[in-house]
Parts: C-alpha cells; structure tokens; sequence
C-alpha cells in the first residue's frame, strides 16, 4: 500500500505507506526524505548508517534525508516520508521544524516508544491521514501538512519526556549535522560556504569532500533553503520579488530571480501564478 500526494505548485510530497515502501531498501542507499517509521504489533528489522537495529513494536524511528537505511525483516508498520517543501516551506517552530530536535536538532537518532494511550491517538491520526489523502479538494494540501504538523509536534513531545525516549545510535555525520543547522540559522544572510566552513573550523573544499560521500553539496544546500524561503513568502505574503530578494540578503533582485529559475525551472512571477 502506497499512498502519495503532490503539490503541483510548491513539488512538496508525502507519502503514506506499510513496509511495502520499506522493501525498497533491501540494499542500503540514502533515504532522500524525512521519514517516520511506526510499528506496530510486531518488530521491524533495520539497518539504520551501517548500525544494526531492531525497532520494538510501537515504537516510533524518526530519520533525515542523509541517512542510509537498509530493509531486513518486519511487517506491520507504518510509513510517512515527506520533503522539505511539503512541510518546511511553511514556518513552524524550531523544535519541530525540519531543523527540529526530531531530525538535525539531534545528535543522535530517537526512538520513541508509544504506551497504550499513545499508540490508540497515533492510530486516529493515521487514519485521519489516510482519510485526507482521498479528499482531492483545494484544501488537501494544507490539511496534510496541519495533520503532519500534529504528528511531528506529539511526537516530539514523546521525545522531550524522559521515560518515552531512548537514543540509540550516533547520527550519520556530524559535521553535516552542524552545518544544516547553522544554514537554517543564517541562510538569509550567509550565502557562501566559507562563512559555514569558518563556524565548522574546516576549509570550505574539506566541507566539498566530506559531503560529497553523502551526495550532497554544500553550496546546493544553501541554495535549497534560499529557494524554499523564497516558496513560501511568495506563498503567504503578498512581498514583492525585490522585497523578498532584499529580506534574504540579495542586494540584487535579479540574483534570486535567476538562482529560482534555474532551480525551479519557472520564474518567481510564474510560480506565483500557478499558486
């Protein structure tokens, strides 16, 4: 079972799916989404970086785009995986932001264990899901995300209580960690990669070399969180072009004008319009 949605206008997806979408990963590759994991009755075997791991039922994994994920054994489980223009285009706050303590605001990868309570309000909300994902109307989209929101703000309450939470295994790499971190703190007004290098103590071809074993890039990383920025203020403000440029550290408008298109492929004017 897999159920997907896609914003035309923004490209944000989720997914909704059982272990079906688990079996994807028989061989270890990098996740490429912000997943959840829920089990429920029984347990799911894991390969989680290279660290073995065997997920309780009810319990909660939360996981970053970064990270490598190898599918053993397991059934009766629960999957959602969305991007960051799905939910982070919208402002939320930090803890449960796409920053938050569930994905880089963690050094280390939580595990959540639902008691009885807990796992009956995750199976409404599941169901509330499933329910949303049919309903094919002009408010789909941000239902989804208010019902992604709710997820994400009880589980991260979980998280915050000492009883219900249990690291378990170091995250991916630390240093790209840290730099996630420090561009959602200063992406509006560092637009180069030596200002992060500098803050990481690192030479800006060190950062080049060691993400690129991730497949990822420094400079790409920046320039995603400039472009969601930009989605969502042309989303849900009524700024300008030149305004927005300005409020994310372009002196020059045209800059931003032409760093969107060619990560988009439409012009801010356009995206506008199909909005």
């Amino acid at each position: 079972m897999l159920k997907t949605f896609t914003e035309f206008s923004t490209k944000g997806t989720l997914k909704i799916s059982d272990q079906s979408l688990l079996k994807t990963f028989s061989n270890s590759k990098q996740i490429g989404l912000y997943t959840f994991i829920v089990t429920r009755n029984s347990s799911l075997e894991l390969i989680v970086d290279g660290v073995p791991l065997i997920l309780k039922p009810h319990q909660i994994l939360s996981l970053t785009p970064i990270q490598q994920l190898k599918y053993i054994a397991g059934k009766q489980s629960v999957v959602y995986q969305f991007n960051q223009e799905f939910y982070c285009i919208k402002d939320h706050d930090k803890e449960v932001g796409c920053a938050g303590v569930l994905f880089f605001g963690n050094d280390s990868i939580p595990v959540i264990t639902l008691n009885t309570i807990e796992q009956d309000k995750f199976n409404m909300l599941h169901d509330m899901f499933l329910e949303e994902i049919e309903t094919q109307d002009t408010i789909q989209a941000e239902m989804l995300r208010m019902l992604l929101a709710r997820f994400i703000i009880k589980t991260t309450r979980l998280l915050k209580t000492e009883t219900t939470s249990d690291a378990i295994i170091k995250s991916t790499d630390e240093t790209l960690r840290q730099y996630n971190l420090l561009v959602e703190a200063h992406f509006k007004n560092a637009h180069h990669v030596g200002f992060y290098a500098d803050k990481l103590n690192k030479s800006a071809k060190t950062l080049s070399n060691s993400f690129s074993k991730f497949g990822q890039s420094p400079l790409k990383i920046i320039h995603e969180r400039l472009i969601l920025e930009t989605k969502r203020q042309l989303m849900y403000t009524d700024k300008t072009a030149k305004q927005i440029a300005y409020d994310i550290g372009f002196e020059d408008a045209s800059h931003l004008s032409r760093l969107f298109k060619k990560q988009t492929m439409v012009t801010m004017s356009e995206f506008k319009k199909n909005l």
